[in-house]
């Protein structure tokens, strides 16, 4: 085992587990906000699980992913906009919990809990299939294009994962607000779609071709 890219690994998932606990559990006031517990568990067990198989079977592609960083300028303004979507529906998902202004019943919670485990199941599945896969928009030395297994559904599955993921995630947190919240990312990754069709037609050979076999982008038969 590659102990850097261990250390790197941990340090970014702690950091994660700290930064997500003082944005739910700080507004909350309390660490009695149970679906933040909940949160926190179906969000980061799966992904230390996921990263000791990338550690195993393809390092390469967990340390592409850890150190991926934008370099086009539209990019890296989707970027802060997600970022500032997750922290406006996490503090407010805890300020609904302090305050109780709209109080979701356990079934919703757990249902979308179980849309969340799905989003993550898929998201696994993309990661296995393609190699190329990357947190930037970019076309990576000897990159071909993958049309087969969920890409042979729509042409970005990994957004496809997020989008179960991301919408899900406020109401496993109990907040109806935080999830009108997090509606934005629907314009967020519709932008970012634009502008990685952009990258891969201009340089990603057959990718236009592709396009024109695999209709649609994230929904089957939607979108």
């Amino acid at each position: 085992m590659n102990g850097k890219l261990f250390a790197q690994a941990i340090t970014k998932v702690l950091s994660g587990v700290l930064l997500v606990g003082v944005l739910l559990f700080l507004p909350a006031g309390s660490f009695s906000y149970w679906n933040g517990w909940l949160l926190m568990a179906v969000l980061f067990v799966p992904m230390i699980v996921a990263g000791f198989v990338m550690m195993k079977k393809s390092p390469e592609l967990l340390q592409k992913r850890l150190n991926a960083k934008e370099e086009q300028s539209e990019q890296k303004a989707v970027v802060v906009l997600s970022g500032l979507m997750f922290i406006a529906a996490f503090i407010v998902a805890g300020l609904n919990y302090r305050f109780g202004w709209i109080v979701l019943p356990n079934w919703i919670v757990f249902v979308a809990t179980l849309v969340f485990l799905l989003g993550y199941v898929l998201y696994a599945e993309v990661l296995r299939e393609n190699a190329y896969l990357s947190r930037t928009v970019e076309v990576q030395e000897n990159q071909k294009v993958i049309d087969t297994g969920l890409y042979g559904v729509v042409r970005h599955p990994m957004y496809m994962s997020t989008f179960l993921l991301f919408l899900s995630m406020p109401l496993v947190l109990g907040s109806v607000i935080s999830f009108v919240i997090m509606l934005v990312y629907i314009p967020i990754i519709a932008k970012r779609i634009r502008n990685e069709e952009q990258v891969l037609e201009e340089g990603l050979e057959g990718y236009s071709e592709y396009k024109k076999r695999v209709k649609h982008k994230v929904i089957p038969l939607i979108w």
